[in-house]
Formats: structure tokens, sequence, C-alpha cells
């Protein structure tokens, strides 16, 4: 009787990673819950090529930023701070501001906070694309998957 010998996986490389399109509507989502959705398809953790140390996720495209929606008490209560490094420097501003300035910025720090906190980050960060309508120009990219 011979045994088998399971041949080894191979490690996954850069060349071996292929990205694709997503587009989510975030449209009466909560702002949570889309972000983990849009952080797992950015990161690539559902693929099975998935490697802590590589970038191995998709591009996402996420339209109607200005729809999302928050639960509990956070339009009032939760607020993003900059420090500039000066005295006096801080600058708070609400989550009902920020909201009506810009809601692509209220999807992207939500999404970012979910992203590991390393070099990957940029790079991930820099194939997401939020609009707050739902306009976008990846049309062509989006109809070939």
């Amino acid at each position: 009787m011979k045994l088998k010998v399971a041949k080894p996986t191979k490690p996954t490389s850069i060349k071996s990673i292929s990205r694709s399109w997503h587009l989510v509507d975030v449209k009466g989502q909560v702002l949570g819950r889309a972000a983990t959705q849009i952080a797992t398809k950015l990161t690539g953790k559902s693929k099975p090529v998935f490697v802590r140390n590589l970038d191995c996720g998709d591009y996402v495209v996420v339209v109607n930023a200005k729809a999302i929606v928050v639960t509990g008490k956070k339009l009032d209560d939760k607020e993003y701070t900059s420090y500039s490094g000066y005295p006096g420097g801080i600058r708070k501003e609400s989550l009902t501001h920020l909201q009506e300035r810009r809601p692509v910025e209220v999807v992207r720090r939500a999404v970012s906070g979910m992203l590991p906190k390393n070099k990957l980050r940029a790079p991930l960060l820099k194939r997401l694309y939020i609009y707050a309508g739902s306009d976008h120009p990846y049309k062509a990219q989006l109809g070939a998957n």
C-alpha cells in the first residue's frame, strides 16, 4: 500500500491576485454595517487567496452616501475631532454637521476605522470610490463583472 503525499499549497503572490469591481448602494443602510461590508471587500478577506500581509482586495464604488442612516443618538452625540498640533488647535464637528457638509467623508472615515492600521491602509483606501448621489463614472468597469 502506497501513501499519497499531499502537494504543498503555493503561497499567494501579487501576480496571482485578481481584482474585481463591486457596487454598494448604501441608501437606507446603517453606517457601521455598510462600512464592515465595504471594508471586507476592500481587504479581500472573503477571497480564498487572502493573505494578511498583501493587498488582496477589490475595487469598491459606493453610491448614495448622503442617504446613509445611523442608529441611536449618534447624530447628536458623535463628534469627529482633528488636531492641528498647535495650542488650542483642536476642532470638533458633529456627525450631523459633517453629513450635511461632506456626506462622502462620513462613509470614508467609518470604513477607514475598520481597516488595518498599517502600511496597507492607504492603498486600500485608494481603491474606494464614494459618491453622494447615484451617479458615478465607473459603469464600464462594473458592467464587465
